[in-house]
């Protein structure tokens, strides 16, 4: 019923964990960030991915599902300062820039891979703890559940709000969001609205955030495969991001443990004392 396999395409190694009882799949790149490139059910691509910017190793990947870590946004100039020292940091962080190592793979009871990400002279460079980050990727039936681990190795205090940036593919811009949020930021005029107004992308060139949710979940539908998604996650995640790109076959839905900007504005930041360690999930069907 369950498998894991690897193989080596153009530049990476490829992990495809499947069901053949639901002819599911999930493609992992561990060389790349760690990012799921493929997330199938019924014989059905859920997933955008331009090849191009995945193999161009310079470039921000647009599509799959990339891992935030240690934020989810930007930062104002690209840099924040802690404890009196400025740093300098890519949008979204650095774990999707990084190499992650795989620990282990497993088929019982379900197909799953787990990966980590620890810290080295390179990522202190733009964030100076020490710490490490481990991912299991779990598929069972139609469902790609996401557990995370993350952990203060350093001898100080470590912030961070971590997130996820699924790309679905669908032609439609203007989906309907099953969420209990009332209002949403719209970054494209930084104004409140309602969500009872509707959530259209179309036209739109920055993102709306879903700010009060209480439920930890959202779901839609995908009109093109008459798919439902729904997205699941631990109460650490907040925000919820809907972004696209005009001209692009694709529609993000991303929570975030905190708004954009928050390394500058320290007011949700995530923080773990030394030694401690946060573990929590996100799961995606498709039924």
């Amino acid at each position: 019923m369950y498998d894991v396999k690897h193989y080596r395409d153009e530049n990476y190694t490829i992990y495809e964990l499947s069901d053949s009882t639901t002819s599911s799949w999930v493609k992992v790149a561990p060389e790349r960030g760690g990012i799921i490139i493929g997330f199938g059910v019924n014989g059905e691509e859920l997933l955008f991915l331009n090849k191009e910017t995945f193999y161009d190793s310079a470039a921000n990947v647009r599509g799959g599902i990339p891992i935030l870590f240690p934020i989810s946004g930007q930062l104002t100039n690209g840099e924040y300062e802690w404890n009196g020292q400025t740093y300098q940091m890519k949008n979204h962080g650095l774990a999707r820039n990084s190499a992650w190592t795989v620990i282990k793979t497993s088929t019982d009871d379900s197909a799953s891979i787990t990966l980590s990400l620890t810290s080295n002279e390179e990522t202190k460079k733009s964030y100076p703890f020490d710490f490490e980050v481990i991912f299991t990727y779990v598929l069972k039936n139609q469902s790609l559940s996401i557990h995370q681990e993350y952990i203060n190795t350093s001898a100080d205090e470590m912030p961070f709000y971590a997130g996820f940036h699924p790309y679905f593919k669908t032609t439609h811009k203007n989906l309907a969001y099953d969420t209990d949020a009332a209002t949403y930021l719209d970054y494209n005029d930084l104004v409140i609205k309602q969500v009872s107004d509707g959530l259209d992308l179309t036209g739109k060139k920055e993102s709306l955030a879903l700010l009060d949710a209480m439920k930890k979940e959202i779901a839609f539908e995908l009109p093109d495969r008459q798919l439902n998604i729904s997205i699941t996650y631990g109460k650490e995640f907040k925000p919820v991001y809907l972004w696209t790109e005009e001209g692009q076959d694709f529609v993000c839905v991303e929570p975030w443990m905190a708004n954009t900007n928050e390394l500058n504005r320290k007011e949700e930041l995530v923080m773990l004392r030394p030694g401690e360690q946060l573990k929590t999930f996100m799961t995606f069907t498709a039924r």
